[in-house]
């Protein structure tokens, strides 16, 4: 699919004294680039108007369909620069045809993979001066989103659509070092059910997570593992990213995908790289009392989550009503192994046998 896209650079932009100071210390999701891209999709003409332009807010109109029936999706991705000033993309077409199977699902048109991919990469390409350098794991996050635009209240699937894509400069997420973090396990709430949401990146998926997670911080942990809502039994993910366990004779395990379960690309990264060094990896259902028993005899030595953000975080214990657990692994020693081994291919100190990059400049 062949698409121009209008380039108006921003006459604001920032000098590059304040971008430097942006990238010495970004924070996660505070500061955006000068730029931002937006497509178009209307029902008869498909996608047009292509556009990369400046930052700023959008204008809609108070009856847009996305404000009433939350008819959007949204994909999580970075860009890294190597040693050698190059920037990198990392695995995008996986990140396009996730964005498509979500847009199905939330009844939003195709984006063809080849446009998305090209307007990440417009983005880049633009802002590139705030991909930070490749010291310590400072990255550019990326966030293409899809909205139903329309202004239209009638419970239809919307018949114009908008396709954006912003970015910002972040920082490590563990500003002090990896450590582990607790876990809080809820059957109470669930994110998603059997022919729900579950596997589409969409919003609600995110705040139908919210409460359980702020039930978490009060007993002090960092995140939630939810349950399957049916049952009460299946292990799913957290409120936004999988979860692993590192088994006494080297299995790699992590819950099937059953359609409630995002597959995420950190998560495919991950099975494979651990593979690679030495691990079994191992989809399947797991129950929340194996898991417990699980840790409680020493079976799981390690347990670990991991996401786009993070990465990997190492879980030094899991908790609920019923008590804590904790793996006897707190080394981490596996977990770590398989971070840096990801994080090597990303910001290209390892050879990407996989062929994940994609350069960008």
């Amino acid at each position: 699919m062949s698409v121009s896209f209008d380039i108006q650079p921003n006459p604001g932009a920032r000098s590059d004294a304040e971008v430097a100071e942006i990238l010495a210390s970004p924070g996660f999701g505070v500061y955006f680039t000068d730029h931002m891209v937006s497509i178009t999709w209307t029902k008869g003409q498909g996608w047009h108007s292509a556009t990369v332009k400046p930052y700023g807010p959008l204008t809609l109109d108070p009856s847009a369909a996305v404000l009433h029936y939350g008819q959007e999706i949204f994909e999580g991705m970075k860009a890294y620069r190597h040693a050698d000033g190059s920037v990198h993309l990392f695995r995008p077409n996986m990140n396009a045809a996730r964005f498509n199977r979500s847009a199905a699902r939330m009844m939003l048109p195709n984006l063809p993979e080849e446009l998305f991919v090209e307007a990440v990469r417009q983005l880049v390409q633009i802002d590139a001066r705030y991909v930070p350098e490749a010291a310590g794991e400072h990255s550019l996050y990326i966030r293409p989103f899809m909205i139903a635009s329309e202004a239209f209240l009638g419970v239809r699937a919307a018949e114009e659509v908008t396709f954006l894509v912003i970015a910002s400069p972040v920082g490590p997420y563990f500003t002090e070092g990896v450590k582990g973090v607790d876990i809080w396990i809820t059957d109470e709430w669930a994110r998603a059910g059997e022919g729900g949401t579950g596997n589409a990146k969409c919003g609600g998926n995110y705040a139908a997570s919210l409460i359980a997670q702020y039930e978490g911080y009060e007993h002090g942990c960092t995140q939630v593992m939810f349950i399957e809502a049916t049952g009460k039994d299946r292990v799913e993910e957290l409120g936004g990213m999988n979860v692993f366990l590192v088994s006494a004779d080297n299995e790699l395990v992590t819950p099937a995908l059953s359609g409630t379960i995002l597959d995420g690309i950190t998560r495919d990264s991950i099975l494979k790289v651990g593979e690679q060094q030495g691990l079994t990896p191992v989809e399947r259902r797991l129950s929340a009392q194996e898991v417990l028993d699980g840790i409680a005899d020493g079976t799981f030595t390690e347990a670990f989550c991991c996401g786009t953000a993070a990465v990997i975080s190492p879980i030094a214990g899991f908790k609920s009503k019923k008590g804590e657990w904790r793996p006897q692994g707190q080394a981490f020693e596996r977990t770590i192994q398989i971070r840096d081994g990801v994080l090597d291919i990303q910001y290209g100190r390892a050879e990407d046998s996989f062929g994940w990059l994609d350069k960008v400049a």
